[in-house]
């Protein structure tokens, strides 16, 4: 309670919303000029918590609203209307080195928002809260579907838009670590589109040995025989390794010809040769392994794998043969692939070959290699397992948290 035992009151807009919408989060019923901390807190899938908090001064109507009034410290300061959420980061005493993803899209984040009294950063769970919130945050819409795909020998999972549609398609293709990552294919079809997130990258490394371009041409093929999807409207959308996998196919296949293409955080200085599987492609990556180096932390910095860039077309993705618009979106303090370096040789070569007029690159300052969709937290570094051999290793992906956080915001409103 506050002054003369009056409760505050902590209100958040929309309770239940999609990942990428803001929320309006409001104290009212305060003291004047009464200092508050907001903190949120979620347990991942993987019993981690995660939180986040600001701290906040009250107005001499007693109340707060964070679209507008600046948060002072705290995890995040600013006018910072999501800061909640991107800001997050594991609660002390947490397992090192941790990355939050959801697994189960069909459930929701739960995030409960406090309001406690005090310019606090520590210690919330031994204070009562003056007032707190439940609010949930879904990547599948209402009526969205969620379908196996097995056809083929592809393994995927397709996210349908609730409708008749005939709907414009998006196969959405992770990075190395592999298995299937399905919330970015679930919120793209919570904002209309029918997409298929393909694993490529399996477990067994034999299973790598058969995956290859009639793998990538039959999902495609799959995707655009679908009844509800428009033939002629299906995009191609890759982050770090599977950029490489989207470059490749749209230079070289004659059966995958996108309506357009996202690459995200990769390169096109590794590509995958007709007859080659995606196994021999990442051998060929680790092979330069001695070039990775570490930090004082003895993180792994993997960019400079890749560098010097080329200058032997055969070993890269001749840009010039790219003939539809291509959106490349780069994080400058990108440390595990020359993303800086790679867009600036794509540009090179499609200005020499004369298709530069389909490019445009999104270049952000401080970013970093995960750039996601918006309001998730930053993850600079975190454990992850190196093919072959399951080494864990602890990876340095780069970015600071508020330019990555603009990065993803701003990234995924040009994607979409």
């Amino acid at each position: 309670m506050c002054e003369m035992g009056v409760i505050p009151v902590l209100t958040v807009k929309p309770s239940r919303a999609l990942f990428d919408e803001k929320f309006h989060v409001v104290v009212g019923n305060l003291p004047p000029t009464q200092e508050v901390t907001l903190h949120s807190l979620h347990q991942s899938e993987d019993t981690d918590y995660w939180e986040a908090f600001g701290h906040y001064v009250s107005d001499a109507q007693g109340r707060i609203t964070v679209f507008k009034d600046p948060s002072v410290g705290g995890t995040y300061e600013g006018v910072e209307p999501m800061g909640l959420l991107w800001s997050m980061r594991p609660i002390p005493g947490s397992r090192p080195e941790l990355r939050l993803r959801k697994k189960e899209v069909h459930t929701p984040m739960v995030v409960h928002i406090s309001v406690y009294r005090g310019h606090m950063s520590q210690g919330f769970r031994e204070q009562v809260a003056l007032a707190s919130v439940v609010t949930e945050r879904w990547y599948m819409a209402p009526g969205v579907r969620r379908v196996d795909i097995t056809e083929g020998g592809v393994t995927g999972t397709l996210f349908l838009p609730p409708g008749p549609g005939p709907f414009p398609g998006v196969l959405d293709m992770w990075g190395g670590s592999g298995g299937l990552v399905e919330y970015r294919a679930a919120l793209l079809a919570s904002q209309g589109f029918a997409a298929m997130a393909l694993i490529y990258v399996f477990r067994d490394q034999k299973k790598n040995y058969t995956i290859g371009y009639p793998y990538f041409e039959t999902a495609f093929r799959l995707l655009q025989d679908h009844p509800l999807v428009a033939a002629d409207r299906i995009a191609l959308l890759g982050l770090s390794l599977g950029v490489t996998v989207v470059l490749s196919i749209t230079a070289y296949s004659e059966a995958v010809k996108p309506r357009c293409c996202v690459c995200i955080s990769g390169s096109h200085a590794c590509r995958i040769g007709a007859t080659q599987s995606i196994e021999e492609t990442s051998q060929g990556i680790d092979k330069k392994y001695t070039k990775a180096r570490t930090d004082e932390e003895n993180r792994i910095i993997w960019r400079d794998v890749l560098l010097p860039i080329p200058e032997d077309i055969d070993l890269k993705v001749e840009m010039g043969r790219i003939t539809c618009p291509l959106l490349l979106v780069v994080g400058q303090d990108d440390q595990n692939w020359a993303a800086v370096e790679s867009a600036d040789d794509m540009k090179q070569m499609m200005e020499r070959a004369g298709n530069s007029h389909l490019l445009t690159t999104l270049s952000y300052p401080g970013a970093g290699h995960l750039i996601e969709p918006p309001y998730g937290p930053h993850c600079r570094a975190c454990t992850f397992v190196l093919q072959p051999g399951q080494q864990r290793v602890v990876m340095l992906w780069g970015g600071l948290t508020k330019p990555h956080a603009v990065a993803q915001e701003d990234s995924w409103e040009k994607i979409i």
